[in-house]
């Protein structure tokens, strides 16, 4: 039978999840204000000017849907599954034209930790639904 009683640690990855998701998505908002970007680091900065519309799209996937997923897993709802591997995609895509146009170690770490989290958050759905927490 599965276990109905919803362990604490599903609540603080749900909200760290969030929280890292909400961050994604300011910092496409911030990407798209002009004035904004004279503030990134020169790396950056020329990576968000020179993306293409495909790249700049798979992010917007990545990060809003990401956080529309995030905000069905702590509603409980399964439908968060199929948003996390939405979001996946958009992560490899974005970061399929990242790996073709720089070499900033802090870049690729970023870009790796979000396919991480990405990948982590489907499984953790998954997860979730075996114990019940999740419908």
């Amino acid at each position: 039978m599965a276990e109905t009683r919803i362990h604490w640690s599903f609540w603080l990855i749900c909200i760290v999840t969030l929280i890292w998701n909400g961050m994604g998505s300011m910092n496409f908002i911030m990407q798209m204000n002009p004035e904004m970007l004279t503030n990134y680091p020169d790396a950056a900065k020329s990576l968000i000017e020179t993306r293409p519309i495909w790249a700049t799209g798979a992010f917007a996937i990545a990060v809003f849907v990401g956080l529309l997923g995030d905000i069905l897993l702590i509603l409980r709802k399964a439908a968060a599954y199929y948003l996390f591997i939405a979001s996946l995609i958009g992560v490899v895509v974005t970061n399929i034209h990242t790996a073709q146009v720089t070499s900033s170690i802090d870049i690729w770490v970023g870009s790796l930790m979000s396919i991480v989290v990405s990948a982590f958050l489907i499984w953790y759905t998954k997860y979730s639904q075996r114990k019940g927490w999740v419908n």
